[in-house]
């Protein structure tokens, strides 16, 4: 399992979860959404702009890079 802080919210991810590849977002201890990593696109739940862009910051800096091999 991996898991960040940033911008107030928790992300975690799985390794063994089910597919499409995903992460979890948190705010507050309440899911925000399920955000597919490579399609860039909600699972369920509703990301805003500020999730999205700490999402892609996330993955320029390469902290989902354990997660490319399970595509």
């Amino acid at each position: 399992m991996g898991k960040i802080r940033r911008g107030g919210y928790i992300i975690t991810w799985h390794l063994g979860d089910h597919l499409p590849v995903h992460i979890h977002v948190y705010k507050d201890g309440k899911l925000v959404c399920r955000w597919m990593l490579f399609e860039g696109k909600e699972l369920s739940g509703k990301a805003s702009k500020k999730v999205v862009n700490i999402i892609e910051e996330l993955e320029a800096e390469g902290a989902f890079k354990e997660l490319e091999k399970l595509k």
